[in-house]
């Protein structure tokens, strides 16, 4: 039987189950939830939701909105399906148990304003692919890779609807052409380091379907200051 742990959130007020032994979120969703800052009356699509953890927080983040949460794994679509319920967010996240390869517009009521998505980094074959079948399907693109990702971005975003997506820093070219080859401009970028001074891991990157080329690459993100702790950006991140 499966066992859980439970996260909170915001003091308290977001309680979110997770796998002790499966796949567990980490501070990659918390700094895309925080950088994809929907706008009020966005229809948000997040693509491989796992638990719920980016839906739950842009929707408790921005009542306006409407998420539509899609996983592919059955045990991961019941756990978010029951993190939704369980912060009562029924009315603004819609779990979807699907493949995103084969989701279209009308699936979501039209195309959206927003997708947002934790891609896996990994190519099969690159390094060792683990056990557990839901950190594998995290991590190493079985499921769905960077073209399948991008392309189901392209095909449910509205123009000028945006993608926000992190990323592996070392990977860094291969999104950004796929971006281009989908006809999503890359618009925003940003490393990611663990510690001022170190090499960026992640990179966090907005595009706009459709729009005019332009790149704006802001100051990098540090996730911990000289004391191990989070940086004061990162901090405001876990607050309301």
């Amino acid at each position: 039987m499966a066992s859980y742990s439970t996260d909170t959130f915001f003091n308290g007020r977001i309680q979110i189950k997770q796998s002790r032994d499966g796949y567990r979120f980490s501070i990659d969703a918390i700094l895309l939830a925080y950088q994809a800052a929907p706008h009020a009356g966005d229809r948000v699509l997040d693509l491989g939701t796992g638990c719920g953890i980016i839906a739950l927080i842009m929707a408790f983040r921005n009542p306006g909105i409407q998420v539509y949460a899609v996983e592919l794994q059955d045990e991961l679509v019941q756990l978010a399906l029951s993190n939704v319920k369980g912060n009562h967010l029924q009315d603004r996240i819609a779990v979807l148990g699907a493949d995103m390869k084969k989701i279209k517009p009308e699936l979501v009521k039209g195309p959206v304003d927003l997708v947002v998505c934790n891609p896996p980094f990994r190519r099969p074959g690159s390094g060792r692919i683990n056990p557990d079948g839901q950190r594998a399907v995290a991590r190493h693109e079985l499921k769905a890779n960077l073209q399948d990702v991008i392309g189901t971005a392209r095909r449910m975003l509205k123009t000028a609807g945006r993608l926000v997506t992190i990323y592996t820093a070392d990977r860094t070219a291969d999104i950004l052409h796929q971006m281009r080859v989908d006809r999503i401009e890359p618009k925003h970028f940003r490393t990611i380091h663990s510690h001022f001074g170190s090499d960026a891991k992640l990179v966090l990157i907005e595009g706009l379907k459709g729009g005019n080329p332009g790149l704006k690459i802001a100051s990098p993100l540090i996730i911990y200051d000289e004391n191990g702790e989070y940086t004061d950006e990162v901090q405001r991140m876990f607050e309301a």
